[in-house]
């Protein structure tokens, strides 16, 4: 079984018997197979058939023209059958549009135990390890009643991957349009039953004018009647007959008023009612539920009124070219942040500073409260709209600050009353005590010590201070000595001891020093050993004092001066010279190091440079 230029898949040579294999092409027929193609692809010759009595594209090339050697099915000539979709693979998704897992649904109930159903409930859908009753002391099996209904077996939808993620997929249309329906057939009957209360009370105003008018007339001269016939005449056209009302689902027609009635009859006010006024109720129903500021509210539509420029001024996104500067939402025309922030430009004087700085001043954050305050009170029943009524809101929010007000002095002169405390409530507050100017004059030198005047007192911390206990004169912790903390008093190291009124000598503190048995005998510690090694130092000249100051060398001063600047000058030269054309050694720093003298410390002190020194560019100028 051979073909012209497909091959025969494998699996159809495994299932024949004889097993003959595609017949090779000699040269001759390979040449008129190309004519051939040729001839379809110019439109000469008629373009192959397939099994299915379609026609093939010349033009399809041969690697997807030839049938791949997994396919199973038999063929005998030409087809395209494995580049197209499957019936039996492919779903038609629209059948199960309207199907949908049914609710409420109560299988029966048996009355004897089936073979195979849960021993506890008696369900025949599951079994006991899967039941979500409560477990019963004896089982449905051996009680023989109570049975519970079998759960209804839900039918397998298989949706596609948008049907899975559809919001309203099982949505019942016709629960939800009699829904509508009933709402504005209530709307509509509160509307018919207030209209026609209205008219009621329109009519009996105008029987009362009638009954005046009678009154009047008959007492009336002739001249009078005469008079207020022709004033009746001409006022007869503004009464018209009144329009149809609903009384108790009743319809009663429109009455005309009879003419002597009418030559008798005088209006106080129109008593016209015309269809505008349903069309004007129709247009206003739902503006009372509408909280949308900015926006203008038509019965057609509804048109949002939103940023509008004047064409002349700048946009905002051209206020600041910067890449980095405010962002501008082209969407919502906003700019929320300063266009002009990180420049030198002057606030007062650019032209827009963002819609954060419009929002955040003036009134604004007056009107969010306002409104704030309106969204609580419709929560709560009370109908108030900012729009709407705005000076009835402005009321109530101005009684609900004053009651607020006057609860909350209430409470805290009630916790007045019970704990007291009212003298910390009147004192001055904090950054007027810390941080008051006062007339107390101090003079410091230049090491910071007080020279004239009386030094700042020390602030007391939070915690208790000056508490002397056991007739000591002074606090725990006012002595140290040897690595301890003891009283200043009587230099006791004991903590809560008695005082004795006196100093204690050294002897007696500590005897066993002076016999050195227990120090000699014991090895000491690396602490220990480090206190006596600079106990054996010499002490450290006071740099601070005025009378070590004075006895400095000034030429060593200027000496040490200058070696500093070589070496500041030597640091940058390094700094700026590249790291290929470094020397080996210029790293290197000396080997003879030694500790710096009083003069070199103060030559340093003299070269600091302290940015907090108000006169410390006048001595780098000098």
């Amino acid at each position: 079984m051979s073909q012209q230029h497909f091959t025969t898949p494998p699996s159809i040579l495994a299932r024949q018997k004889d097993g003959v294999a595609p017949k090779k092409q000699t040269r001759e027929e390979y040449r008129q197979q190309k004519e051939l193609e040729e001839l379809r692809k110019a439109g000469s010759a008629p373009a192959e058939v397939d099994e299915e009595g379609k026609d093939i594209n010349p033009h399809i090339p041969k690697y997807m023209v030839d049938v791949p050697w997994y396919v199973t099915y038999d063929h005998t000539r030409p087809t395209l059958k494995h580049q197209r979709i499957h019936p039996e693979k492919s779903k038609n998704h629209t059948e199960d549009l309207n199907k949908w897992y049914p609710r409420g649904q109560v299988e029966r109930v048996a009355t004897k135990y089936r073979p195979g159903a849960c021993e506890n409930c008696g369900a025949v859908t599951h079994k006991k390890k899967d039941c979500i009753e409560r477990p019963r002391r004896v089982g449905a099996r051996f009680t023989g009643e109570n049975f519970a209904p079998d759960e209804y077996v839900q039918s397998d939808i298989n949706l596609s991957w948008d049907g899975k993620r559809d919001r309203w997929n099982g949505i019942d249309i016709n629960w939800h349009q009699t829904k509508i329906h009933d709402e504005y057939t209530k709307l509509e009957d509160a509307k018919k039953l207030l209209k026609s209360k209205k008219l009621d009370d329109e009519e009996n105003e105008m029987n009362k004018g009638l009954n005046a008018t009678a009154a009047t007339t008959a007492t009336a001269t002739d001249e009078g009647e005469k008079q207020t016939k022709v004033e009746d005449e001409d006022n007869l056209e503004s009464i018209v007959t009144v329009a149809e009302k609903v009384i108790d689902g009743n319809a009663e027609k429109s009455k005309e008023i009879p003419p002597e009635t009418k030559r008798q009859a005088i209006p106080t006010k129109a008593a016209a009612v015309d269809s505008d006024d349903e069309n004007e109720d129709e247009e206003f129903k739902y503006v009372e539920e509408m909280a949308m500021p900015g926006q203008h509210v038509d019965s057609k539509q509804r048109i949002s009124v939103r940023n509008l420029r004047i064409r002349e001024d700048t946009a905002k996104y051209l206020l600041n070219l910067d890449s980095e500067s405010a962002y501008y939402d082209p969407k919502s025309r906003s700019m929320r942040e300063n266009p002009f922030d990180g420049t030198t430009k002057d606030p007062a004087s650019v032209p827009y500073l963002g819609d954060n700085f419009v929002r955040y001043s003036g009134d604004a954050n007056q009107f969010a409260k306002t409104q704030m305050f309106a969204w609580e009170a419709y929560e709560k029943g009370v109908n108030v709209h900012t729009q709407g009524d705005p000076t009835k809101l402005e009321l109530l929010n101005k009684e609900f600050s004053e009651k607020k007000n006057d609860f909350v002095k209430k409470i805290q002169s009630e916790l007045i009353e019970r704990y007291g405390g009212e003298e910390h409530l009147n004192t001055l507050p904090k950054e007027l005590v810390l941080e008051a100017q006062t007339e107390n004059y101090v003079e410091y030198n230049r090491f910071g010590k007080v020279i004239k005047g009386n030094e700042r007192l020390t602030t007391k911390s939070k915690y208790t201070e000056d508490i002397y206990e056991n007739n000591h004169t002074s606090v725990w912790g006012s002595y140290w000595s040897k690595g301890k903390w003891g009283y200043k008093c009587c230099h006791l190291l004991i903590r809560q001891s008695y005082c004795p009124g006196f100093v204690l000598q050294e002897e007696i503190l500590h005897p066993q020093d002076e016999e050195g048995s227990i120090d000699d005998d014991r090895q000491k510690s690396m602490v220990e050993l480090h206190r006596e090694k600079l106990a054996k130092q010499k002490p450290s000249k006071a740099v601070g004092k005025d009378d070590k100051a004075l006895k400095l060398d000034k030429k060593k001063i200027q000496e040490a001066a200058k070696m500093i600047d070589e070496r500041e000058r030597q640091a940058n030269e390094l700094l700026k010279l590249d790291e290929r054309k470094r020397s080996y050694n210029s790293l290197q720093t000396d080997s003879t190091l030694a500790e710096p003298t009083e003069e070199e410390l103060e030559a340093y002190r003299l070269k600091k440079f302290r940015h907090d020194d108000p006169m410390s560019q006048f001595m780098l100028n000098s």
